[in-house]
């Protein structure tokens, strides 16, 4: 029973056969060659998920977010390299814009070593127009549903101030919706009614440079496009406080040296060449300075309070004059740092590439939004019920009377509490399914939708007008 139990769990953590996957027909799928890539997105987004979690029950203990022997604590949790598991949710939003600059380049990229110019327009031309409803039409309808289901069901939410009417709910929706999709807004973005989605007008911003990227330098050399990618990534993060459109310059830097490594005699940097026969060390030595990179204390933005924690000191005098938070600049350095040495550790790769993590990968985009509000709805009570009381004697009247209802012992480590651990055999799964079925109905036809309204603007009902030539004017006929 114990070989049957291990095999099955061995199975869709790491499936023997790493090359392909079970397709919806049950049959083989043929794994892309960066699906390790979706693996490790969807990976980052369950960090996301235990990250949240995690803050809700030890919001006010301040070792939670601070380094090993801060204080004088010392708990499992915050100890180097596997605090991640439990604090890697900012770790996995850098991790998300280096894999977006570098998905959203292959294509691009690839059009640009065979030098065929004019599909890279229409490449780019069809990728602007669809990015943002790629973005913002699951953000739409999910969030809008999250409203709805306060004057539907009567479920009220301890992070909402309802409005009298569902007329008056929708309209103050809609008025912070507006707001949020102005990509260019000043300030900080987010939605009351879902605040973990602030980094989607920064992901939308960083495709936007990256596609802007591709087109600048689509007729550079292949030595001057790295050289202006690096420079471009130098610029966004020691220069400006743009640390998000450094990490989309760094997925597209290295979204350019891996074709270039495969195309036979193209350009490559030779002092990469020459480091090849000690790639695994270095490898496992980088991502092990990425993963504790990604720990960086995130309590507060106050320096003090980072040379503070042990370790960080003099790690604390390389942050740049122009950023704002430091943890952004640590953590662009993690980002940038890992998403290679996943590529070039065998094992690592292929935990990726697995079923669980492809599964991960798949529903990632609908697991960042849905998270936040069953956290919200149904986590606040659970958590109550079983005697975790967020904001003592000052918690929301929506939730207060589930408080200890089912009250279970506080015990075991810092994180990993009986009282934390058992709600989460309901929390988990639950989300893990809506996720999955706002992905089949939200996330899936969105992407449809925004190629078919591709298709509509060319014309034909989805088939491209055929151009006609222009007829040159004379320039005498010009007044």
């Amino acid at each position: 029973m114990k070989s049957a139990t291990f095999r099955g769990l061995r199975a869709l953590l790491w499936p023997r056969n790493t090359t392909a996957t079970t397709g919806s027909d049950g049959g083989p799928k043929q794994l892309r060659p960066t699906a390790y890539l979706d693996g490790l997105r969807g990976f980052a987004a369950f960090l996301v998920y235990i990250h949240h979690h995690e803050l809700w029950a030890h919001q006010r203990l301040h070792v939670y977010e601070n380094a090993w022997g801060y204080g004088g604590e010392y708990h499992l949790v915050t100890f180097p390299f596997l605090r991640t598991l439990f604090t890697g949710g900012n770790m996995a939003v850098a991790v998300f814009y280096v894999i977006s600059g570098y998905v959203l380049s292959v294509k691009p990229l690839s059009l640009i070593h065979a030098g065929e110019h004019l599909k890279l327009f229409d490449n780019l031309a069809s990728a602007f127009f669809r990015r943002w409803f790629r973005l913002y039409a699951p953000l739409v309808v999910t969030t809008l549903a999250f409203v709805l289901s306060w004057h539907i069901f009567g479920v009220w939410s301890a992070i909402c101030d309802p409005k009298t009417t569902v007329a008056e709910e929708v309209w103050n929706w809609y008025i912070e919706f507006k707001n949020f999709s102005f990509i260019y807004s000043e300030g900080w973005m987010f939605l009351s009614y879902n605040k973990h989605l602030w980094s989607i007008p920064l992901e939308m911003r960083g495709s936007l440079v990256t596609y802007m990227a591709c087109m600048a330098l689509a007729r550079a050399t292949p030595k001057a496009r790295l050289l202006c990618l690096a420079a471009l990534a130098y610029y966004f993060l020691y220069v400006v406080d743009g640390y998000y459109c450094a990490l989309f310059m760094i997925g597209m830097l290295l979204c350019d040296l891996d074709l270039l490594a495969r195309r036979e005699g193209a350009y490559f940097p030779r002092w990469l060449r020459r480091l090849e026969p000690y790639k695994t060390p270095i490898f496992y030595a980088l991502l092990a300075i990425g993963v504790y990179l990604g720990g960086v204390p995130s309590e507060t933005q106050e320096m003090d309070k980072l040379r503070a924690n042990p370790g960080w000191y003099w790690l604390s005098f390389l942050k740049p004059q122009a950023v704002f938070d430091f943890k952004w600049f640590f953590l662009t350095l993690s980002g940038a740092l890992v998403v290679p040495s996943v590529a070039r550790i065998a094992w690592l790769k292929r935990f990726f590439e697995g079923r669980f993590c492809q599964f991960l990968g798949r529903i990632s985009f609908a697991l960042y939004l849905v998270h936040g509000p069953i956290l919200n709805i149904v986590g606040d009570r659970v958590y109550y019920a079983v005697g975790w009381v967020r904001n003592k004697g000052d918690h929301d009247a929506a939730v207060a009377a589930w408080a200890d209802v089912f009250k279970l012992p506080r015990v075991g480590p810092l994180g990993l509490e009986v009282s934390f651990l058992l709600p989460n055999l309901l929390l988990l799964p639950l989300t893990l399914w809506a996720a999955d079925f706002v992905t089949r109905t939200v996330d899936e036809p969105s992407v449809r939708f925004a190629q078919w309204l591709y298709k509509m603007v060319q014309g034909g009902g989805g088939q491209a007008a055929e151009a006609k030539p222009l007829e040159l004017v004379p320039l005498s006929r010009v007044e």
